[in-house]
Parts: C-alpha cells; structure tokens; sequence
C-alpha cells in the first residue's frame, strides 16, 4: 500500500505523456553518444598482428575432419609463417592426419596467446608435400628421435590460408563489440 502511494507521486506517473515525450527525446541522444569505434583495422594491421601472435606462439593445435565428418585436433610444432601465412609442419606419412588430408583437404589452425592476450585462427586448405629437397629445408633437428627412418616416414603439410580471425588485445583488435565476432580477413 505504501508503495502505491509513493508511485502516485512519482512525475512519470502523474504526467505520462510529457514523460514519454522526454523519453523519445532522450533514447536517440543516448544511442547517439554510444562509442562508434567498431570500424575494421586495415588488413596490414591485422596480418601484422597475427604473424606476430603467431611466431611467438611455440605450438598451435591444426584441426582436420574424418572421413564421417567429425573434428580432430593435435598439437603441432610449425614451422614460422611467411609473409603470406603459409604455415608449414612435419608429420608421419602413417598418421590420422595424413589420411584425413588426403580424405578432406580443409583444415583450421589454432594459435593461442599463452598470455591469454588473444588467439589466431586460419582456415585453409592442407596440401601434402613429400619432395626430398623441400623435406630437408623443413626440418628441426629435435625431430631426429621421432623419425628414425625419416627418408620413408617424413612428410610435410602445407596450408595455404583461406580466411583469417584475430583477436588481439596487446594490438587493441577486441573484435566486435556487439556479436563478439574476432577481426577477420579473407584470402580468396
């Protein structure tokens, strides 16, 4: 009851049409007034940060699909990305990996921040490569223990970059404010 009484007295309640006129003033000055700062970096800017991201990142996770269509992650060890995002990595030509590649060339690769200062993703396509000299570019020594027999068993994957996301705080790229949607380039 007492709170009743207080509502009667309250402006909006005794004169609801000029309150509501106030309202309709006021909405379009406060969505007006709201940070308009959500145009996209340019896509130097972006490219720049995520190479960045991404060779100071040790691993990434790359992602493939099987043969019914389900995902499969693993850690990898990548070679640094060129200038056009090109990642590299050496596997076993006996892996899962292997053969969902062959099966299904799209794949995504993941470079968290360790620092929790943002992550990178690129969508790609994965090509096998298995050429000698190429093979001997791209090698680490710390690998020698994994492939004994490594002239029959290395091979290397190849992505080529279809779109790339980032979100990268250190380079103030926090994506979209309103869908949360990361930055993000195509390559096509």
């Amino acid at each position: 009851m007492k709170i009743a009484i207080q509502m009667k007295n309250l402006f909006f309640v005794k004169y609801p049409i000029f309150a509501a006129g106030i309202f309709m003033l006021l909405v379009p000055t406060c969505i007006l007034a709201q940070d308009k700062s959500t145009t996209e970096p340019d896509r130097q800017t972006i490219i720049s940060a995520a190479l960045e991201m991404m060779n100071e990142v040790p691993f990434c996770a790359l992602i493939t699909v099987d043969g019914n269509g389900q995902p499969h992650v693993r850690t990898m060890d990548p070679f640094a990305p060129d200038s056009n995002l090109v990642v590299w990595f050496g596997t076993n030509k006996l892996s899962r990996k292997v053969k969902e590649i062959e099966n299904d060339g799209r794949v995504s690769l993941y470079y968290a921040d360790p620092k929790g200062q943002g992550y990178v993703t690129i969508e790609g396509i994965a090509i096998l490569v298995d050429e000698k000299n190429i093979k001997s570019e791209k090698w680490k020594n710390e690998w020698d223990k994994f492939y004994p027999d490594r002239e029959n068993t290395y091979i290397l994957i190849k992505i080529l970059p279809r779109k790339l996301s980032i979100i990268s705080y250190k380079h103030g790229l926090s994506g979209n404010p309103q869908n949360w949607a990361a930055h993000a380039i195509d390559f096509n």
